[in-house]
Parts: structure tokens; sequence; C-alpha cells
């Protein structure tokens, strides 16, 4: 069977899978639309949790970053992982015993301001919007490799996927998919892993082959790879060119923005109490590990069978007639370029330009290199195409990168949708909405929110990769939302005033500083422009600082808070005390508006 048609299969098959499975847990409520009725099993919630935070930065992306980048790379890693841990200890079982299940509505309730919430509004959708485009621009890539289509073709395709389930189902729809998907894509990324990973070093554990000896050779997988890349005028695949100070940035702004992200957080809401939410965090992290520890090994692998395939191979002008002149070129003596790599090509996402005309493709640093387009987001897809492995692995990894995108795509959407319908409009425009009104308008916002996520999909992709596009969403929750909803848990004395400084502190200098120098005057402005060295991926980290102090001291200055409000403080920290102030799971019981 040809690769062609185990890929239709695979997509196709997983597609009614989740389809299928929105339209069977179609929300009834808006319960089930927001919380999946708070009903889902721990492990079950742990597996989605994965899914949902393993998106297209992390399926796609993350190894195509670390492959070019080398130990520069390494801070997406570190950064996403640690700051996992973080969510999971020390935020997310406080939040779920607050009873809440939308930051802004935490924030709302906890600093007694309708100002307040509409500010958390404000940066939740400011984030969900950056972070979902880096998402479409997945599901574009994934989707024209898989079509054969234009780049912005592949994003209106997946558009119309990602309307059906996430409007449908609501988060009881998203949450079971996402389960399916999650099966999917950490089949999808450990299998065409394991087969490289034999045939490179003969070791069938990837995160073994990393550090193993290369097969036949005395030489260690990295120590080759070094010499490769050396040869061709790069820099060490061990070494990088950011400053420390820019990587700690980085890997801060990624840590303490997972802590903030909304799409994240509102997952442990699903779950019956906070010993629950504990239980899913840990079982995520083992299953997030799965894929994490398997991304530097896979990074590798692409890295090396990427000049080796490439690198002095000749240039096929016809991919309709490729058997043909492959077949010329060897009897010739000579290397062909690889099919996988004129089939990417028509996406627009590869190109090459023979500049001394000689007819070879010669991959080097500098002005000298030939592969003049060659966007990192494609190599986990072309991999195992890269590797010449069998046409039903192909298909696997291409509805697994399809799944990684959507699967956050969906959980993004519902942020979105509920800061709308919920905390925008019943909760401070409408307030006497019903739940069925509610929850047409959720249905109505989620709509919308996929057509606008798309273009900005189809926009961002001039911007960076998916990785980068998401570490600027990280930086915002970083720098906005994560002291707000940090110190209100851990500090009874910040108020409503502290929280508004600190959340337009926060937000405000970090998206200007992104813009500046990713979009506007200072787009061709280098690592000597940033201030302090601090490159727009890791700007929410400082900005972060700014925004504690900034709340801490506004909060100094100004009247504490109520009575009530410091005591509910104290009391999410003690289990099973919340209700005796009135916050029920539904979220739908506020604490009084002190505004």
């Amino acid at each position: 069977m040809s690769q062609e048609m185990w890929t239709y299969i695979f997509v196709a098959g997983t597609f009614a899978i989740y389809i299928g499975i929105a339209i069977w847990a179609r929300a009834a409520s808006t319960d089930d639309f927001y919380v999946a009725g708070h009903d889902v099993h721990p492990m079950v919630n742990g597996m989605a949790t994965a899914a949902d935070w393993m998106s297209a930065a992390s399926f796609l992306s993350m190894a195509g970053l670390i492959a070019f980048m080398g130990y520069g790379g390494s801070v997406y890693l570190m950064g996403w992982t640690g700051g996992y841990v973080l969510l999971a200890l020390l935020l997310a079982p406080f939040l779920r015993e607050f009873g809440k299940f939308t930051v802004p509505d935490f924030v709302g309730d906890r600093y007694y301001s309708t100002t307040a919430r509409m500010i958390a509004v404000i940066c939740a959708l400011f984030v969900s919007f950056t972070y979902i485009a880096g998402q479409m621009k997945g599901v574009g890539v994934a989707f024209s490799g898989f079509l054969g289509v234009e780049f912005n073709t592949g994003i209106y395709v997946g558009m119309g996927i990602v309307f059906v389930y996430a409007v449908l189902g609501g988060m009881k729809g998203i949450t079971y998919t996402q389960v399916a998907q999650y099966c999917v894509l950490i089949f999808a990324y450990t299998v065409p892993a394991i087969f490289i990973s034999l045939i490179i070093t003969g070791n069938p554990i990837p995160q073994l082959g990393f550090i193993s000896d290369v097969k036949g050779e005395d030489v260690s997988m990295l120590a080759k790879l070094n010499q490769v890349v050396t040869d061709l005028g790069f820099k060490e695949y061990t070494s990088t060119e950011k400053s420390m100070f820019d990587m700690f940035a980085i890997t801060g702004a990624l840590m303490f923005g997972t802590a903030g992200l909304p799409h994240v957080i509102i997952r442990f809401f699903t779950v019956s109490s906070a010993g629950a939410a504990r239980v899913s965090a840990g079982w995520a992290l083992v299953f997030i590990a799965l894929l994490y520890t398997t991304a530097p090994a896979v990074a590798g692998f692409a890295r090396l069978n990427f000049i080796d395939t490439v690198n002095e191979s000749t240039y096929v002008e016809s991919l309709d007639n490729y058997d043909a002149e492959a077949a010329a070129i060897v009897a010739a003596g000579g290397k062909p370029i690889p099919k996988w790599f004129k089939d990417w090509e028509k996406t627009g996402l590869l190109a090459v330009e023979d500049k001394n005309g000689d007819g070879r493709v010669q991959y080097r640093a500098g002005t000298d290199n030939e592969v003049t387009k060659l966007d990192r987001d494609i190599f986990v897809l072309a991999n195992p195409s890269i590797a010449n492995l069998p046409g039903w692995v192909i298909g696997l990894v291409v509805a697994g990168g399809l799944a990684a995108a959507l699967s956050t795509a969906a959980g993004l959407l519902m942020v979105i949708s509920s800061s709308i319908s919920h905390d925008l409009c019943r909760r401070t425009l409408f307030k006497d909405m019903d739940d069925k009104t509610e929850l047409r308008v959720a249905r109505l916002a989620a709509a919308g929110a996929v057509v606008a996520a798309g273009f900005m999909g189809i926009y961002s992709a001039q911007l960076a990769f998916v990785a980068q596009v998401v570490a600027f969403a990280f930086g915002l929750a970083a720098a906005s939302l994560f002291p707000v909803i940090f110190l209100g848990i851990f500090w009874k004395r910040m108020n409503r005033e502290g929280a508004i400084a600190s959340m337009l502190t926060g937000l405000v200098p970090t998206f200007a500083y992104i813009w500046h120098f990713k979009i506007g005057a200072g787009k061709a402005a280098g690592a000597a422009d940033w201030f302090l060295g601090v490159s727009p991926e890791g700007i929410g980290f400082v900005f972060m600082f700014v925004s504690l102090a900034v709340g801490i001291a506004v909060s100094l200055a100004t009247k504490a808070p109520p009575q009530d409000i410091q005591d509910l403080v104290e009391d999410i920290r003690v289990p099973g005390t919340r209700r005796s102030h009135g916050i029920a799971d539904s979220g739908m019981a506020p604490v009084a508006d002190h505004t």
C-alpha cells in the first residue's frame, strides 16, 4: 500500500473518531461545556491534559528547533517541563479548591472587582490568541504536507475540523477527544523514533540511542553530529550562540508562563476535587515525560539524517518524473535529492537555489548555502521519510501531528469562548443571562475564534516558527496572569488595586516589546539592541518581576482587602473549607463585588 494511502487511512480514521466522540459527548449544559461536569477520572484527565499541553509546539516544532539550534533549543524543553511541575504542585490544587473554572473568574472574585475581571479577560484573550496562532500554523504545516497543498489551504482545512468538534462538544467533547488524540500523538512520536534509533545506533530506546555510539563506528552519535555540522561551518551542536542570561530568561518565561496559561488551568476544574487535581497532575507528568524525553533524540537524528540525504545531492527538476530522473542520477554515480524534499518543496516550506550552477545542493553556513528556505516545523513530519521508513509510519506521524495541533487549539478555543460568554457577558454585561443563552453565546464565540485563529495562523507564519510564536504567549502569561494568581493564593494582603496595576504593568510592556522586535521598527534588530540582552521570547520573565513588584507596592500603599476576602485566601489552602464563603464549583455563586 502506498504512503499516500496509509496517510489517508490514518488521518481519516482518527478524524472520524474525534468527530464521533464530539457527537457522543455533546454538551447539554454550561457545566458540561465549560468543565465536563466535574466528573472526569484523574487518569483520564491527566491524559487529556497531556494532549492539551503537548501542542504543535511540542510535537512539531520543539524537536525541529532543537535540531537546528542544538543546545540553545533546550530552553523550550526545560522551560515547559519545569513550568508544568510548578503549575501542578503550586497552583492547580488551590485554584481547584477555589472552585472557579476560568482565570478571569478567579481574578474577579478574589480581587472583588469587575475592573480586575475585565483586565484578566483581556490578558487571557491576548495569551490565547497568540498561542492559538502558533497552533494553527502547525495545523497548516501538517495539512499542507499531508494533502500536498499550499500552507494557507492547509490552515483552512484545519479550521473546518476544529470548528466541528470544539463548537459542538465543548469541554466534555474536547476532554474525551483529547484522550484519543494523546494515544495517537504519543504512538506517532515514539514509533518512528524507535525505528530511527535502531537504524543509526542499533539501540531501540531513543533516549539511550541519543547518547550511544553510531552503529558500526567507534564514535558517539553526538560527537559525530558535532563533527558533521562544524565541517559545514555551523556551530557545534552541543553549543549555543545565546547568552546564558537570555537562555535563563526564556526558560523562566516558559516556566512561569505555563503556570499562568488559562487553557491548562481550566483542565483541573474537570475533576471532582483538589485531591483529584493533584492526582491528575501526576498522571499528566507521566504522559508528558514519554514525549519530552524522546524529543532530544528525535532532534539529533533529524539533523544528522537531513545533512546526509540533502547535502551534495543532485537536484531533480520534476516531481512527476522523479523516479526516472533519480535513476539516471544514480546510474551516473550521483546522489539524487530525496523525493521527500521535492514533496515538501511544493508546499513552499522548503526551497533550494543552485547558486554556483553545478546542479548539486550545497548545505552550508553563510551566504553559500543553497537551501534557501528551511522551515524547521516540518522535521518531525518529514523525519520518517528522511529515514526511509515504511509508508504506514509516515501516515501515522501525520495523524499524530494533526492530533497535537488540534487538541491544544480546541483547549484554547474553550478559554476564548468562556472568557467572552461567561466572564464578559454573563458575569459582567448581562448578569440575568440564563444557561441556555450563555451556551449559545459560548458556541458562537468559539466559532468566531476559529475563524480569527486561522487568519492569525496564516500571519504568524511570517514571524517565527511554531514554538517561538507559542513562546510569546508564555511570556505574556508570565508577566500578566502568573503574578496575580500567585499572589492571590499566597498573600492575603494583595488587593484589587495591586492586581489591576500588576496585570497592566505586565501585559502592556511585554506585548509592546514583542511587537517592536518581531513586527515593528525593531524587526531587523539583533541581540545588541535587546533590553538587557533578552530576546522577545524571554522578555516576559523580566517584566514578571516588575509586575510582581508593582502589585505588591500598590497593594501596600492602598486599602487592605475586605476581611471576607482575606479569610477566603486562608481557607482555600485548607481542603473542604471554600464553601463556607459561598463559592460553588460551578462558578455561578460569586463573592460580592466590592467595587
